[in-house]
């Protein structure tokens, strides 16, 4: 009871000091219209498993944020006049204080989640609208639980669907929103799979939106990593073909070279650690693997050093064609440019390059001989 007291006694000093610039600045303003029933219901299916209320959730809480945001000194001179209210006045205050705290709430993630959702239903509201509830969507999804409620909230259906918009500004934010909440996150991966969004985004790599085509790929990368179905996925629908496609026109932007030897050395790591699945024909593609060959020649070290990583991966599964590197994609010949390229340049990174080049060199001599050997 004690403790009680000296709390409203503080608070009571620190309602002058800053309850009516706290509340102008938490005012909340929803935009758009809904069914509160049907809020309810899908706020409550999210609540039941965690505590999501925001703002302070008691006395204590406020009592310590407000300690830390106001002067010592006004402090001790307003707390000793307020010591010697009477208990009608302290019981006023008290409920002054609880009305305070009413207006000081902010929404939880769930709840602003859901007015995202409901906005980006609403077609009635302008574009302006629907761009920013993406944008707060993307922000909010980059935790992990808060990704897993949203479908919860209707939210992926809404973002899968928006896949289509006729706006390119509103299908890149989607595919953006739709990659962060897919990432190291089975359980969205697995949901937006079944809306059927990968093949959506692999459509939307056509697009002569330059941000649209490297959030569409980001958002495709995130989907399938470490998802053995979305890569199976990826396959049937032709992933091969899109990726050569992509590091064969030289007109694109750098970002998605590089996003795709990313996704290529990513997908033959996860070919070498799922060894009783059996290895695809994506990787016997020739004409895939003499763009990525060729990608070396840049003189991007970046790029030059994501091509080398994907073709060790390659190199190191059991079902590459060594001698198609070496006849068709030349790989002997670029290795040895590659060195002469890397010498001119000072960088240290260029010397980690030159290492990795080495390594990649070393692989496709010692695999080139053991062909050379079983033929003899």
């Amino acid at each position: 009871m004690a403790k009680f007291i000296l709390i409203v006694v503080f608070m009571v000093v620190l309602i002058a000091n800053f309850a009516s610039s706290e509340v102008a600045a938490s005012s909340v303003v929803v935009v758009g219209s809904s069914n509160p029933k049907e809020e309810g219901n899908k706020l409550a299916m999210v609540q039941e498993e965690e505590d999501m209320d925001g703002g302070f959730s008691s006395l204590d809480g406020m009592l310590q944020w407000a300690i830390g945001h106001s002067d010592p000194g006004v402090l001790k001179e307003r707390s000793e006049v307020a010591q010697h209210m009477s208990p009608e006045e302290l019981n006023k205050r008290q409920t002054e204080l609880k009305e305070l705290m009413e207006k000081l709430k902010m929404p939880s993630d769930a709840q602003l989640m859901l007015i995202a959702v409901n906005d980006l239903n609403n077609s009635s509201l302008p574009l302006e609208h629907h761009l920013r509830a993406l944008e707060e969507l993307l922000v909010l999804v980059e935790h992990i639980d808060n990704a897993i409620d949203l479908q919860k909230l209707g939210g992926f259906s809404v973002l899968v669907s928006i896949l289509n918009h006729s706006v390119p500004e509103i299908r890149t934010a989607a595919a953006w929103v739709l990659g962060k909440a897919s990432q190291n996150n089975p359980i969205v991966q697995k949901q937006v799979l079944e809306l059927g969004a990968l093949t959506m985004l692999m459509k939307m790599m056509k697009s002569h939106t330059t941000e649209e085509a490297v959030k569409a790929l980001f958002a495709i990368s995130a989907l399938i990593r470490n998802n053995v179905n979305g890569q199976s996925l990826f396959y049937q629908e032709a992933g091969d073909t899109m990726l050569q496609e992509v590091l064969s026109n030289s007109n694109l932007d750098i970002r998605l070279h590089k996003k795709s030897l990313f996704l290529i050395a990513d997908l033959a790591e996860s070919q070498l650690e799922n060894e009783n699945t059996a290895e695809v024909s994506f990787f016997s593609n020739r004409l895939l693997l003499k763009a990525i060959v060729d990608s070396m020649a840049s003189s991007d070290l970046d790029l030059t050093e994501k091509a080398l990583y994907a073709i060790k991966n390659i190199l190191l599964l059991r079902s590459t064609e060594v001698q198609l590197f070496k006849d068709f994609c030349k790989l002997n010949e670029v290795l040895e440019r590659t060195r002469q390229q890397l010498n001119d340049h000072r960088e240290e990174y260029a010397m980690d390059v030159e290492s990795l080049r080495k390594e990649v060199n070393l692989t496709f001599l010692q695999k080139l001989n053991k062909v050379t050997q079983a033929a003899l």
